[in-house]
């Protein structure tokens, strides 16, 4: 049948697909003769470009409450479109509903529908009956369940199967609130320290009246809870298998036991069909009465439908209904369903003022306004949270002095007030919305939701009779249909975040998760420690994310960043130094290690890692650890996978050793560890584990400890890894033509991309991945433009983010492009972005088929360039793995340091590596990863530092107060200019802080008078007296940090102290300008020659210094000399977060002292010159020096060669061996894929 007809040209009956003559169908409802699985559908729309589809299996006169699919029609009158539904469904009716169509032509449309018959044995439920199932034995064992049934209902609550056991075992399905819950008790123990209880949720608005479909399968407490075809997988709680039943299972409510029904449980009002239990149909057994109905009042085999006629409000809706007028009292009822807190539900103009009910923050709110009785008022609210998605009922009455609002029937909601108010009814009620403008007009103007049983003076409208214009009016509502979406079910919030929705959408909460995004999608934390490196950050504690969006949540590590590496730190909660003891082989004590993280995110670090190790020490006084008389150790330890190793730190897989037995120095040679010798004496066995497959360490079992005056102590280190390989990951694009490709992106409801870039080609195409409508690309549209295209089946929808400098300046560039259900991003260096909200109808999933491009888009506008660190949801592609067998593509990228060398600070050196970048200091006066740590010392009285600033060769050593000091030959070095910059700290005065001596008598000094002032002297000829300088007349010895910067160019010199500005002085025009023959630099004293009025000052100075590192031209290292006891931290390199390695630490530097909490300074100095003349002979001495040097260092390295190989003869041993302790020890050393090669089950044979 036609709902509307244009002419007769338009009947029905030429809606068929390939009908000639005729046109076309208006709307169209689609009877089937008896129900079927609707599965595709072909459409020709004349002119028509959008369309839905509703469906319903009860009579063609009641509503069409659910909504199949919205499609799109064809683009002209010829072109069939093809619509493969998302889900087949049971219908009986259909009906199409036209949504958008051209001005150019008249609606129409032909089309044909497929699917296959369907038939079902269905119970209708009153609420009172159920249907019970005998076991054919009293009491049930049961290891395996599988449950299926349909249900249909109109109501949120119902019990709809239900057994238990006299041990407490039960398992029940019942709808709650309109979801499905699922409760199983496999039991709890006999102490009830572990309940077996299991509840799990599924599905919303199930009491919509349209057919369910549940599975349910159990395996021993594996559990599948599938509704809809979405299935929820999970285990059950407790420690037990089976699930043990009495009697009976029953369907429909609660068995009959002539007792109050236990928590309020309501049965099964509805209709149900299909149902089977372990391969039973009950449906059937019920029909041939095989089964116990008795408590049904008429069993009956047909569905009973529930005629609520509801009524669909949109925010342009409205309902008017005709009411009894000039009446004293008013009583109105309906029921509301919405997702808004607030909205308008009733709204009616008395002869005398208003009455308003509303729903106000989830209340509804009950307003009349009396204009004559000046201004008397009632307001009255009740109920709360009722924008939940469910039914509520609302009773409203007032009359003379009197009114009550109730909600739901409950007598505990009812508000009454007895309000001095006179009542006038007027002629109308308008529900759902009011748009007219009146003086008396409510405060909210629309609501957006569903109504049905509309009451209006006691009386149920007749919403038929208002649909067929008899009686009321309405506007832009939906009759005979509530078109209600959870879009909350299931939760499209990621990660744990919260949603809550209103009726045209859903928000996610994301607060506390460590996601953000509309879905919680992207981490707000990094992938990593290096991630964090390259940020500019300093060693500390991070949090971190491996996989991104992925299913991993974030973790806190400790970060240690370092000159040439980035270590990420997992802690374990295993204490240093842990006794063991009562242990044997035939009882071990198993010591469990718990760490900061999961084992899941554990694996995701090492996985990434360059290389990992974990330190492991075995403290043991009569306590063997490995070697057993047969082979099986005393002690083993557990790593990744739950396998157990039998080798121990500074060994590797497949060698039962410790590391004294690989080196071969243990304490006993018999033995391969220092404990197996089992002496009385307390030994150590310690190492690092270092392959990373098998770390960490989670558990260690100990086995020999029981004995008289055995004893051990256990000590597991921190998991300690460096280097990120998917941070650095990259590949290069070599040719327009070449790219890379992986299997298809599955992103279907959310997709996430990042990575980074580098070229200098003004466009190319980043990645593609096509389905057959749908696709994803990225690319670089212009060369300040990235543009990010998807299409879900909406039609294309494209992104740009436009940059404000060029981006193919061959620099890195960070682009970020992400889509879901409520939005799409594309963000470009973090800094600039665009944002699209999505529809709020139509398609969301993306569909796709092809490979996944990255560097080309089927040959067209390749990209030319660097790609590197991509990753896909969480997943790093292995570009470099994939781009050693791909022409045209390269792994790896260079020139990270013309991104990155900005975080080298006071002029470091940014240096390129194959996977990133390192800091050189060694010419500037700072230290650290990014030169920015200061290096200082303390000085006591007495001490000194001498430097050296030109080049020396050495020549002699003499001593000096029973210390070592180097007296060099220097080259000759004038300077006509020299900046100067240091910090210090000291509460001692006079004291000289910084003498710049020569060969000659010119010298440059900064001292502290005796005032504690500052002063600065320069002596450079010329003059009777050296040139003086009063920097500052305040007391600079005061215990504070001072800064003191000093630059001379000829003869203009510049000083500036701490913040202040700086100031300028000239030296006298009969001052010499250049500083002849510059020797050296004297921190704290001054031995060897000296000015008298410098030897003069007392030479001491008093407190903490720091940098004393100098920056200076010659190329030859300077020498430093010590007198005294001052504490220079030697120029530290962490070689990793335990151990430091030291560069120069000399050994007569004595212990850290502690300085008063008062005298806390630093001192930094930075010396540099501008220019200096070096003499040609001694330049051309050097060279032929070091000439010789070279020649007779070969002849010597000649002559040893040729001596070591008489009668020798050559073996296949590993290279390396030679300079080994042991063969175990060369093999280690030498072959770096040694222990990847190793099986542990191999045993080794001695003979």
């Amino acid at each position: 049948t036609s709902s509307s007809v244009f002419t007769s040209g338009y009947a029905p009956g030429y809606a068929k697909l390939n009908k000639r003559g005729g046109t076309f169908s208006f709307f169209l409802l689609i009877s089937i003769h008896k129900s079927a699985i609707i599965q595709q559908l072909y459409i020709k729309l004349s002119w028509k470009k959008d369309a839905k589809l509703v469906y319903k299996d009860s009579h063609p006169l009641t509503y069409f409450t659910s909504v199949l699919q919205a499609f799109a029609g064809n683009s002209n009158t010829e072109s069939v479109v093809r619509h493969d539904l998302q889900n087949p469904t049971v219908a009986h009716y259909l009906r199409i509903i036209p949504l958008d169509w051209s001005e150019e032509g008249r609606i129409g449309l032909r089309f044909e529908i497929y699917g296959c018959p369907y038939w079902a044995d269905v119970i209708n439920f009153d609420g009172q009956g159920v249907i019970s199932y005998r076991f054919k034995m009293k009491k049930m064992k049961i290891l395996k369940d599988v449950i299926a049934l349909k249900f249909k209902t109109s109501e949120s609550e119902g019990v709809i199967l239900h057994g238990e056991g006299q041990q407490g075992d039960y398992i029940t399905l019942e709808l709650r609130s309109g979801r499905l819950l699922l409760q199983i008790n496999l039991g709890s123990n006999q102490y009830g320290s572990i309940l077996g209880h299991t509840s799990v949720t599924s599905g919303s608005l199930l009491d919509d009246h349209h057919w369910h479909s549940v599975v349910i399968e159990r395996y021993r407490r594996n559990v599948n809870f599938t509704l809809d075809q979405h299935t929820q997988h999970f285990r059950t709680n407790g420690e037990f298998d089976h699930l043990d039943l009495d009697y009976e299972l029953t369907f429909g409510g609660m068995p009959y036991s002539g007792k109050p029904v236990s928590g309020g449980r309501r049965n099964f009002k509805g209709c149900m069909e299909s149902i089977n239990y372990n391969g039973e149909n009950i449906t059937d057994l019920a029909r041939r009465k095989k089964l116990d109905t008795s408590s049904f009042r008429n069993l009956t085999f047909s569905c009973v439908d529930i005629h609520t006629f509801p009524v669909f409000f949109n925010s342009t809706s409205f309902l008017q209904l005709p009411g009894r007028r000039d009446h004293n009292m008013v009583s109105v009822g309906f029921q509301f369903r919405t997702w808004n807190p607030s909205g308008l539900l009733l709204f009616s103009s008395l002869a005398d003022g208003m009455l308003e009910l509303a729903l106000n923050d989830g209340k509804v709110t009950a307003h009349i306004n009396v204009t004559q009785q000046k201004n008397m008022r009632v307001d009255i609210a009740s109920g709360s949270g009722l924008n939940d998605g469910e039914w509520h009922d609302v009773r409203f009455l007032a009359k003379e002095n009197f009114a009550m609002l109730t909600i739901d029937g409950d007598e505990a909601s009812a508000v009454r007030t007895t309000s001095p108010v006179q009542i006038t009814t007027g002629s109308t009620y308008h529900f759902g919305g009011y748009f007219l403008r009146t003086r008396a007009s409510p405060i909210q103007r629309s609501f957006q939701g569903c109504m049905q049983l509309i009451q209006v003076d006691d009386q149920l409208a007749d919403l038929t009779a208002v649909e067929q214009g008899r009686m009321g009016a309405f506007e832009n509502v939906s009759l005979d249909m509530c078109a209600i979406i959870d879009r909350c079910m299931p939760n499209q919030c990621e990660h744990g975040g919260r949603c809550s929705q209103i009726w045209d959408g859903f928000t996610c909460t994301c607060d506390g998760t460590g996601y953000t995004g509309a879905t919680c999608h992207t981490s707000v934390y990094e992938q990593s420690c290096e991630a964090y490196k390259h940020l500019g950050r300093s060693s500390d504690s991070y949090w971190i994310d491996p996989d991104g969006s992925g299913p991993l949540g974030p973790f806190k590590v400790i970060c240690n960043m370092t000159e040439d590496k980035v270590w990420t730190t997992v802690v374990n909660n295993l204490p240093a130094q842990t006794a063991v003891t009562g242990s044997s082989r035939e009882r071990r004590t198993v010591l469990q290690l718990n760490y900061s993280a999961s084992m899941e995110q554990v694996t995701a670090i090492t996985n990434s890692a360059e290389h990992c190790e974990q330190q492991v020490a075995y403290a043991c006084r009569m306590s063997r650890l490995l070697n057993t008389p047969d082979g099986t150790p005393y002690t083993w330890w557990v790593g990744r996978g739950n396998e157990k190793h039998f080798y121990w730190g500074g060994s590797v897989p497949g060698i039962q050793k410790c590391a004294c037995g690989i080196e071969r120095n243990c304490t006993d040679s018999k033995y391969y560890c220092n404990c197996d010798a089992d002496q009385k004496q307390w030994r150590d066995d310690s190492g690092l584990l270092v392959y990373k497959d098998h770390l960490p360490v989670s558990q260690v079992a100990v086995g020999d400890t029981n004995r008289p005056g055995s004893e051990a102590k256990l000590t597991v280190g921190p998991l300690c890894c460096y280097g990120d390989r998917s941070y650095w990951n990259a590949a290069s694009f070599n040719t327009p033509s070449s790219y890379l490709h992986f299997s298809t992106f599955q992103g279907e409801t959310s997709a996430d991309i990042s990575f980074y870039f580098k070229t200098s080609a003004p466009y190319g195409v980043f990645l593609e991945n096509l389905g057959n409508t749908d696709f994803i690309r990225l690319e670089l549209k212009s060369p300040t433009v990235v543009s990010f295209s998807f299409d879900v089946g909406n039609g294309p929808v494209e992104l740009n983010v436009h940059s404000p400098t060029l981006l193919n300046d061959d620099q890195w560039h960070r682009v970020s492009a992400e889509r879901s259900t409520k939005e799409a991003i594309l963000q470009l260096d973090q800094k600039y972005q665009e944002v699209r909200p999505a529809p709020t109808q139509g398609h969301t999933r993306l569909e796709l088929y092809s490979q996944l491009y990255v560097g080309a888009a089927g040959g067209q506008r390749g990209f030319l360039g660097c790609i590197r660190s991509l990753k896909m949801n969480g997943v790093t592609l292995d570009l470099e793995e994939r781009a050693k067998v791909t022409p045209g593509v390269k792994p790896g990228c260079s020139g990270h340091c013309t991104s990155f060398g900005m975080y080298c600070r006071n002029g470091g050196k940014c240096v390129e590596k194959y996977n990133g970048y390192s800091c050189d200091c060694s010419t500037t006066a700072f230290d650290g990863p990014f030169c920015s740590k200061d290096v200082g010392g303390f000085f006591e009285a007495g001490t000194l530092v001498k430097y050296n600033l030109v080049p020396e060769v050495m020549a002699a050593a003499s001593s000096l107060d029973e210390k070592s000091v180097i007296h060099n030959l220097p080259v000759e070095t004038n300077l006509t200019c020299e900046d100067l910059t240091f910090s210090f700290s000291t509460s001692t005065s006079p004291s000289l802080l910084v003498y710049v001596s020569s060969k000659t008598q010119d010298y440059m000094a900064v001292v502290l008078r005796h005032n504690g002032t500052l002063q600065l002297r320069y002596n450079l000829g010329g003059l009777r007296e050296p040139f003086s300088i009063d920097i500052d007349q305040r007391n600079l010895a005061n215990g504070q940090p001072h800064t003191v910067n000093i630059s001379r160019v000829e003869r203009d010199i510049e000083v500036q102290l701490d913040h202040y500005p700086p100031v300028s002085y000239s030296l006298p025009e009969a001052s010499d300008t250049q500083f002849t023959l510059v020797k050296s630099l004297f921190l704290g004293k001054v031995f060897g020659k000296c000015s008298l009025f410098l030897c003069k000052l007392p030479q001491a100075w008093i407190n903490r210094t720091s940098h004393l590192l100098f920056s200076h031209t010659p190329a030859t290292p300077a020498s430093i000399c010590y007198q005294g006891n001052p504490f220079i931290p030697p120029l530290l390199s962490i070689s990793h977060p335990i151990h430091q390695k030291t560069v120069f630490n000399p050994s007569f530097a004595p212990s850290f002292p502690v300085s008063p909490p008062n005298k806390l300074g630093l001192l930094r100095l930075f010396l540099s010159n501008c220019s200096f003349n070096c003499g040609e002979c001694i330049f051309l001495a050097g060279i032929i020096a070091v000439v010789i040097f070279t020649i007779l260092c070969t002849l010597v390295f000649l002559i040893r060669y040729m001596f070591r190989h008489k009668g020798t003869y050559h073996t296949n041993e590993a290279k390396g061996g030679e300079s080994s302790e042991s063969a175990d020890t060369a093999i280690i050393g030498t072959e770096a894929n040694f222990t990847e090669t190793i099986d542990e089950s191999k045993k080794e044979w001695f003979i």
